[in-house]
Order: structure tokens, then sequence, then C-alpha cells
């Protein structure tokens, strides 16, 4: 039995209770590893480490370019690793090794552009209206980030917190996911052999009251970053808000793909099939409500269901699976209870509907993809976050109607929009409260473009320079070139 440590202050670490737990492989149901079980003590060693790391080691002493220069190192290391981690995500996760394997290879980039970034932040100088001062900004780092991470994208969603925070000069405490944590432990040390010091990066495991709780409260964590469940983003943001320390989180979403009867067809069903379920549904920008315009709705949905009915499920390791296994058994016992509930409320069943049965499936968490039609936008399947291989199709009437229908939920993340007017497109996409609107696509991203959402899909912003600016806070600095103090009760 493989036994992964924790990873603190450059070195692997056995925790301080010595006690580890199990982790499981979604498609065969075995335990394949344990993972260290930590608790208070090692986040309190982690995050001493990383603020030792932050305030006084070699880190706090190096240029922007030299810490720009560590990070393209570490993108060549990731690039040479590549199928090594995906092959663990894979095993740990059970999401596809075609879509790990290219998120892999992938990530690279992001330590790359930010990399590049980092010699880029500047400060201003501001033209004063009073004469004597000389005054500038500087753009500083926070200090020691908690990422806080989730199970789909263990590695892709870790880096879009790493490789900001480190180019804007802080330093990090990673706690990855309980039922994920084996990748995120081996990607971790690509960063001493790519020479970061000591404590720059650190990985803690465990659970969320034993590691998860400590590490959010800890006094001198300055910033937290998350991705997950709302209610788990409402009581971190709670518990920083006693300490004001800065957050950033992304919560997930109940996102609307809107299909006009202008659109084209066919790229819109494959943009369908792709929003939802690509990835077995398990990402916060699924395409989980499926609004489609009355004077196409069954056209398309017989073209949908065709075209879903091919999926083929079975090992996610091997390269032509399109549907894999969900990957906890909490979560798949919650996608069977929607699956449930909405046949109470009255959706009707179109597809799938029960667990992966096929021989391929093997002991595996799989759950079949599954189509809902007839479905009102109040039911639970249309308004909470399944998380899982569900389709929910909604009919709209018209441009207003649709907007309606889209916004009409708490969350809003993602949204696609599917028409050949280009007017149209624009109109829409400036009436969707959603952080994120695709026009005849779904599901892109890029290190160059923000990601982030409205109302309960989180606050901040991932990606693009704007992230960076996530893990900066401002000084100003004002120098009196010859002034004399006239009268020191008056405010200058």
């Amino acid at each position: 039995m493989q036994r992964f440590e924790m990873f603190i202050n450059g070195e692997s670490c056995a925790p301080a209770s010595g006690e580890w737990f199990d982790t499981e492989n979604p498609f065969t149901d075995e335990t394949w590893a344990q993972i260290a079980k930590g608790n208070a003590t090692d986040v309190d060693l982690a995050v001493q480490s990383a603020h030792a790391a932050f305030s006084t080691g070699p880190w706090s002493q190096m240029s922007a370019s030299q810490r720009g220069l560590l990070l393209h190192r570490v993108g060549d290391l990731i690039a040479r690793d590549a199928k090594r981690l995906a092959e663990l995500e894979v095993r740990d996760n059970g999401k596809l090794m075609a879509e790990m394997l290219g998120q892999c290879q992938y990530l690279p980039q992001w330590y790359y552009y930010f990399g590049g970034l980092a010699d880029k932040i500047q400060g201003a100088v501001i033209p004063l209206d009073k004469k004597g001062y000389f005054n500038y900004t500087r753009n500083e780092p926070l200090g020691v980030v908690a990422a806080i991470t989730p199970w789909n994208s263990p590695l892709l969603l870790a880096t879009w917190k790493i490789a900001p925070a480190l180019a804007a000069g802080c330093t990090v405490v990673i706690k990855p996911s309980e039922f994920t944590s084996a990748s995120t432990i081996e990607f971790a040390k690509l960063f001493t052999e790519a020479g970061f010091p000591p404590g720059v990066v650190n990985v803690v495991t465990g659970f969320g009251a034993d590691v998860g709780s400590p590490l959010v409260e800890h006094p001198l964590v300055k910033k937290i970053t998350f991705t997950g469940a709302d209610s788990t983003g409402r009581a971190i943001n709670e518990a920083a808000a006693r300490q004001f320390k800065h957050v950033s989180l992304e919560l997930g979403g109940k996102s609307p793909n809107i299909v006009f009867e202008d659109a084209d067809l066919e790229d819109a069903v494959n943009g369908a099939v792709s929003g939802i379920f690509a990835a077995t549904g398990q990402t916060c920008i699924a395409g989980s409500r499926l609004l489609l315009q009355t004077s196409i709705y069954d056209t398309f949905v017989d073209k949908l269901v065709t075209l879903a009915r091919t999926a083929k499920m079975g090992d996610p390791a091997s390269m032509d699976t399109q549907v894999g296994p969900v990957t906890t058994r909490p979560q798949y016992q919650k996608v069977l209870s929607y699956i449930e509930t909405a046949t109470q409320e009255g959706a009707t069943l179109l597809l799938g509907g029960k667990p992966g049965s096929a021989p391929e499936c093997g002991n595996g968490w799989f759950v079949e993809p599954t189509i809902f039609g007839d479905v009102s936008n109040n039911m639970r399947i249309a308004q909470e976050e399944v998380f899982g291989p569900i389709l929910s199709i909604i009919k709209f009437k018209d441009e207003d109607d649709a907007v309606a229908l889209a916004n009409d939920v708490r969350f809003g993340l993602g949204s696609g929009v599917w028409t050949k007017d280009i007017g149209r497109s624009i109109r829409v996409a400036e009436r969707l409260q959603a952080g994120m609107v695709w026009v005849n696509s779904y599901r892109a991203v890029s290190y160059m473009s923000p990601f982030g959402g409205y109302k309960d899909s989180g606050l901040g912003r991932e990606n693009s320079i704007d992230a960076i600016r996530e893990y900066l806070q401002t000084k100003s600095v004002w120098i009196n070139t010859g002034v004399k103090t006239a009268n020191p009760f008056v405010m200058r």
C-alpha cells in the first residue's frame, strides 16, 4: 500500500498524529493508497514555515525576476512529468485520462504566464493636487496564502491559485480535498526540484475539521483562496471576516446553456453534451440547465438524446472512454438521490436515470448520462448544483423569457448562448448575471482570461492579470520634498 506524506518546509513528513486514512479508486472501488491525516499541529508547522519563508527566508530577498524564473522552471518540470501526474489524477479521482493528460500538459502555461507577470507588477506616481510632495504606490504581496482545493480537478485548480500567488511574492499552504490528495503531494515536490526555497509551497492533508478550520483561522494566514461548495465557502468567508483576511471564493454554479431557434443545431447539440456530460458533470461550470426555445424543442431533444446515448462509459484510464465514474462515494449517492427527486417533482426522464451497470463499468461509481425534460425552473434539479451527469431541459418563448429563466437562480458562474444573430449574442451576454458567457461554444478556459462568478458563485477572479491582483495590497508612499509644517494641528 503506497503512502503519501505531507510536504512541509521543502520536505516530506509524516503526520504529527501518526495516523493515516485510505483513498479509493472510483473505478475499482478499492483502496489504493494511504494519506497522512493532519491536524492543527501540522497546520501550524506548515504556516510557520510559509511565514518564515515570506518574511525572512531567501524567498523574501529574491527579485521579482528571480521568482519569475523559478516559475518558468517548475513549468518545465510539470511538462516533463505531465503523464505521471495525469495517471495519479485518474487513479485518485476517476476523471478521464484524455482530459487529465490534456490538463496536465496545459498546466505549464500558467507558470510561464505568471512567471512573466512577476516582474511586471507596477505601482504608479500620483500627480497630486498638493505642492511639495512626491507620492507613489507599491503593490506588495499579502503574505501566507491558504489554498483549499476540491476533488474534481486537483492540479488545475491548485495551479489557478499557486501560480499567481507565487508570482505576487506570497507563500502558500495547500489543503487538497481528502478524497484526492495524492497528486497534489507529488506535484509540490516539483517546486523544490525547481529551486524554490523551503517553505514557499507546503501541503497539509486531512479533513476539514482537523486541517481546514485551523488553516483558515491561523493568525499568520493573510489570504484564503477556496474552490468548492457554497456552504463551505460561506463558512470560510465568515471565519475569515473575524480576522479581516482577504478571501477569494469559487463556489460553483447552475449554469444556463441557452439555444435559440436560429442556432446551428448540430453545434449546439455538441455544446450541450460537452457542457454537462464531459467530466461526468463534475465541473463548476457545467451547463446543467439547457434552455431551449419552444419552436426547436422536439427536434433538438431528439438529436440530443441520440448523441448522448452513444457516450462510452468505462475505465477512465482508457483514452476512448467518454464518461467516467463519479469521484467520491458520497457524491455518487447524492447524484442518484437527485434523480429520484426529479422524478418525484414531475420531470420526464428522457435518458439514463440509474447507476451504470454495463460490464465495462466494473465496480465503479457510475451514473448513466441522464436527461430530464419538462423541467420547470423552480424544481430542485433546476436550482441546486447536482455536480453529476444530470441535464435539466427547460423551454422558453423568447429572448426576454430566456434571460429571465437564466438569471432566476442564486448562482452566476458560467452561461452559454447559441445563436447566429450577433446582435442577440451581445444583448444576451450583457443581460446574463454570470462571470463567463460563451457564445456558440462552451467550457473553454485559458490562463489569459478571468474566471469567476456573480452572486452565490463566489468572490474574486482566477486566471489572467486579474488573478495576481487578488494576492497584492497597495501601499501609498508620501515624501515631503521641502514643505515646512506651518500648523501641526491641521491636516496637510
